[in-house]
Parts: structure tokens; sequence; C-alpha cells
């Protein structure tokens, strides 16, 4: 890992193929030195051995650190939407809630 002022930077690991020979190594080079490695290997092609990951686009996923800060939030402020969903409530609780929120529908509240 190289230190450039505060921020680390780390050249990436490309895996390649040798045509001529059968052999997988890896190479750590800049990506921008990636076209000029290829000129001068032309023998040596980018190999893959799984399938690269896909992100599915159906929501974001918290861990569970972030979910402990909302759960705080919520706890703060346990009339807010952010509470709804995140807070874990009694039986009592949720029902009570519920007849409140109904009440302040009909009254205007």
């Amino acid at each position: 890992m190289k230190m450039k002022g505060w921020v680390y930077t780390k050249m990436p690991v490309y895996t390649f193929k040798d045509l001529d020979t059968n052999e997988i190594f890896d190479v750590n080079i800049r990506m921008s030195e990636l076209d000029d490695y290829k000129k001068e290997f032309p023998t040596h092609e980018r190999y893959f051995d799984e399938a690269p990951m896909v992100v599915s686009g159906t929501g974001v996923k918290s861990d569970s650190g972030f979910n402990e800060v909302l759960t705080k939030i919520s706890e703060a402020h346990p009339e807010s939407p952010l509470a709804d969903r995140h807070l874990r409530k009694s039986i009592k609780q949720a029902k009570t809630d519920r007849i409140v929120k109904e009440w302040r529908k009909k009254s205007g509240n």
C-alpha cells in the first residue's frame, strides 16, 4: 500500500493467463498502464476465474452498525417515520400507536 498525502492508494491486481504456457498469474500495475502492458505482452490475456459480482437493484442493504444508529435515532424520535421502520415496539405499544394515529386522522390533528 502506498501513502500519498493522507490518502492510501493501492494498485489494482490484474489476473492474466499466458496463452503459450497456460500459466495463470497476477500483475500489480496501474490502470493507466494496463493498455501498455497488453501491447508489450500480446500472449498475456486477462483471466477471470469466476463470474463478476452482480449488484442487485432491489434496494440498499445496511450493515448492523448503521442499523443500530437508525434504531437509536428512532428511539429519540418515536413519532417519526424512521421510528415506524426501525424501532422495535411491543405489541401493546404498536396497538396504542395505531389507535392514536387513527384518532389523529379522524380528528384532523
